[in-house]
C-alpha cells in the first residue's frame, strides 16, 4: 500500500518541489492550497501523469480549524492514512518596522505557527492510531538568526516553529519523529520579487554564492520522511548554503 504525504502549502514554490520529490519515491500526495486553485490541479494532473499516483487537491486556511480538520478528513477518507505531514504553509508580510501593525503580527503568527500546531494536531490523530508517522515543519534561518527588523514578525513565528518541534517530538514520542528543516534564501517567485541589489547583497553572504532552488530543500525534507532518518527527532537542520 502506497504511503501517503500532506504538504501543506503545496502549489508553488517549496510546497511544489516537495510534492513533486514524494510523488517520485511512489507517494500519494495531497496537495493543499489556499488562493491558487489552477496552480494546485496543475499539479496534481501532472504527478497523476508522470508518476502514476494518485492525488488529493483541497483548499484550506491553515489557521482555520475547522478547514484544517475538514482537510485531515478528506485525506483520510481517501487513502486511510497520512504516512508523512509536511508543514510548509507561510507568509511573511514585509514592511518598515514603524509601519507595522497588530493585525500583521496576527496574520502571521496565525498562518505560520498556529497554522502548523493545527495540522498537526489533527494528522497526528491518525499517526498516533497507527504507531508511525513523520512530521516535518518548514522553518527558516531567521527564526534561529535575526538580520531583517522589517520581518519581524515572520521571524518571531519561525522560531517559535523551531520550539514548537522541539515540543512535538516530546509529545508524540515514541511514535512520530517530528523534526524541522530551517531553509535559507531559496528562488521562490515571493523571493524573486526582491531588489536586484538586496539579492546580490545576500548572495555575496552565503558561502555557496546563490540562493537555494527549491527541490535543494525538497530532497532535505523527504530525507527526514525516510527509513534513514529514522532516529532523528527533535532536530532542526539548516540549509542555507552556510549563510553569514
Amino acid at each position: 500500500m502506497s504511503k501517503v504525504v500532506l504538504v501543506t502549502g503545496s502549489s508553488k514554490g517549496i510546497g511544489k518541489a516537495t510534492a513533486i520529490e514524494f510523488a517520485k519515491k511512489g507517494y500519494n500526495v495531497v496537495i493543499n492550497y489556499l488562493t491558487d486553485e489552477n496552480s494546485a490541479n496543475e499539479l496534481a494532473e501532472y504527478l497523476q501523469k508522470e508518476y502514476k499516483i494518485e492525488t488529493l487537491v483541497v483548499k484550506a486556511d491553515v489557521s482555520n480549524e475547522k478547514q484544517v480538520q475538514n482537510m485531515v478528513n478528506q485525506a483520510i477518507e481517501k487513502f486511510g492514512k497520512i504516512d508523512v505531514l509536511v508543514n510548509n504553509a507561510g507568509i511573511a508580510i514585509d514592511k518598515e518596522f514603524e509601519d507595522r501593525t497588530v493585525e500583521d503580527w496576527k496574520r502571521t503568527l496565525e498562518v505560520n505557527t498556529i497554522g502548523t500546531f493545527l495540522v498537526s494536531k489533527y494528522a497526528s490523530e491518525n499517526m498516533l492510531k497507527n504507531k508511525s508517522g513523520r512530521i516535518i515543519n518548514i522553518s527558516s534561518t531567521n527564526g534561529i538568526n535575526t538580520f531583517y527588523p522589517t520581518s519581524i514578525d515572520y521571524d518571531a513565528s519561525k522560531a517559535a516553529i523551531i520550539n514548537l518541534t522541539n515540543n512535538l517530538s516530546i509529545q508524540f514520542a515514541p511514535y512520530i519523529n517530528v523534526n524541522a528543516v530551517a531553509p535559507g534564501w531559496v528562488n521562490t517567485p515571493m523571493n524573486q520579487e526582491l531588489p536586484k541589489d538586496f539579492i546580490e547583497e545576500e548572495t555575496a553572504r552565503i558561502h555557496k554564492k546563490r540562493f537555494a532552488e527549491p527541490e535543494e530543500i525538497a530532497k532535505v525534507i523527504l530525507f527526514l520522511a525516510s527509513d534513514d532518518a529514522e532516529y532523528i527527532n527533535g532536530t532542526v537542520i539548516k540549509v542555507d548554503g552556510g549563510m553569514m
